[in-house]
């Protein structure tokens, strides 16, 4: 499959996510994600354990910002942990994203339809 990869110019890339801010323009997409949540959930958790990004070192994070003594000191920990968790799992939930589209697209090569 890797013969048939396509590069993106940044012009092409900036287009595309500017795109993606058009109203009702994910409401497809969510309706597919919803449909097959339990299982790009779990390619999502294995690529996360492949990563090693929830291992030891989370679990060293985890218990740092917990065990934080300053009440709002703690709170910007976990905070600041949740919103790096969240960004690394967008990441590579994007990467699953991309993906699943060039399955989909090799295993149907006639264009999608809005």
């Amino acid at each position: 499959m890797s013969g048939d990869r396509r590069s993106w110019s940044d012009e092409e890339l900036d287009a595309a996510v500017q795109a993606l801010t058009e109203p009702d323009r994910l409401d497809h997409a969510q309706h597919v994600v919803a449909r097959v949540a339990p299982g790009l959930q779990r390619v999502l958790a294995e690529a996360l354990d492949a990563g090693d990004w929830f291992g030891s070192a989370h679990r060293a994070e985890v218990l740092r910002a917990a065990g934080t003594a300053d009440p709002d000191e703690r709170v910007v920990a976990v905070n600041t942990l949740i919103a790096e968790e969240t960004r690394m799992s967008m990441l590579v939930g994007v990467a699953v994203g991309l993906e699943l589209a060039r399955e989909l697209a090799a295993s149907n090569p006639e264009p999608m339809e809005d």
